[in-house]
């Protein structure tokens, strides 16, 4: 998939296109909802298909200081943005310039001339430009005068309540993994290169694949059961992964560590996606290494009844 960038002109072949506008972080089923209309949109009138995405988070740029909260990379979201069939991923460098930007500016130069849009689909609720004076009765006025057709989706109900990118990070943060993975139609994956650790886990039998969280926000720290593709053969890994601060251990270190099942092989520098598929128990403290083994033994075999249940 092309990956484009809002401070250059897109290709001519791609002008024209039909852009799905929002963060996607996560890219939940709100979030599929927007960007399958726009590719039903483009293919009916033969169009490119865009889904236009916002990195950093604005979030990040007007409070800095918060914890990390992303639920998926630019990586992931463009590899999501292929699956559901859009022939580009277009990225909003969210910075200071475009944090100042009006919203009529943002229509007319960015959306118009730069990026030549010809219809845009956005959530009810999308904000964008100066002050977030932008919304999607602005973009439906003013597009039209510019020549760019409007959509806006309302929201798409689960249980009866909004399906928000909010909703699956307080689900994550509790170690509600099912209603994460309701949401997001798919497990809540953290992608990272494995590091090298103290090698611990290794010396008690049960080695692990570190990857550290990043930007990711942090889910309930504790033990969880995790699936993770092996980047040499393709198979499907299972697992049981301690998210935490390991605080058996000292010093004291931030890690996913996944221990997979029945594998052997070198992971150390490769590129893993690691799922999240359920949370067996908080972090605990043992005193003794005799009861921590005894209680990663426990937490395996619980791993592999609930993951060999699944699909």
């Amino acid at each position: 998939m092309i990956r484009l960038h809002h401070r250059d002109r897109v290709p001519e072949p791609l002008r024209g296109a039909v852009i799905a506008l929002g963060n996607f972080d996560g890219f939940h089923l709100g979030h599929q909802r927007v960007v399958a209309e726009a590719v039903e949109w483009a293919k009916a009138e033969g169009r490119p298909a865009i889904v236009a995405t916002f990195d950093p988070h604005p979030v990040r740029h007007f409070a800095p200081h918060l914890p990390p909260f992303r639920l998926t990379t630019l990586e992931q979201r463009q590899a999501l943005f292929a699956e559901a069939g859009a022939h580009a991923m277009l990225v909003f460098a969210f910075d200071g310039a475009l944090a100042s930007m009006t919203a009529e500016a943002f229509i007319y130069e960015l959306l118009g001339e730069r990026i030549g849009a010809a219809g845009v689909v956005t959530g009810a609720d999308f904000t964008f430009g100066k002050g977030r004076s932008g919304s999607a009765a602005l973009l439906a006025a003013e597009g039209a005068k510019a020549g760019i057709a409007a959509r806006a989706l309302g929201p798409v109900l689960e249980g009866g309540l909004p399906v928000s990118s909010s909703r699956i990070r307080d689900a994550l943060k509790a170690g509600e993994c099912e209603i994460a993975t309701r949401l997001l139609t798919r497990p809540f994956a953290i992608r990272g290169t494995v590091v090298h650790g103290d090698k611990r886990g290794r010396t008690i039998g049960y080695p692990t694949a570190n990857i550290e969280m990043a930007q990711y926000l942090r889910p309930r720290y504790g033990i969880y059961a995790v699936t993770a593709r092996d980047p040499a053969s393709g198979r499907m890994l299972q697992g049981a992964a301690n998210l935490g601060i390991r605080p058996s251990f000292d010093p004291p270190r931030e890690l996913l560590e996944p221990h997979f099942f029945d594998f052997s092989g070198d992971l150390y520098g490769q590129e893993l996606e690691v799922a999240l598929h359920a949370f067996l128990r908080p972090e605990a403290k043992f005193d003794a290494l005799e009861a921590l083994t005894a209680r990663m033994e426990r937490d395996c075999e619980e791993a592999r009844i609930i993951l060999s249940a699944r699909p």
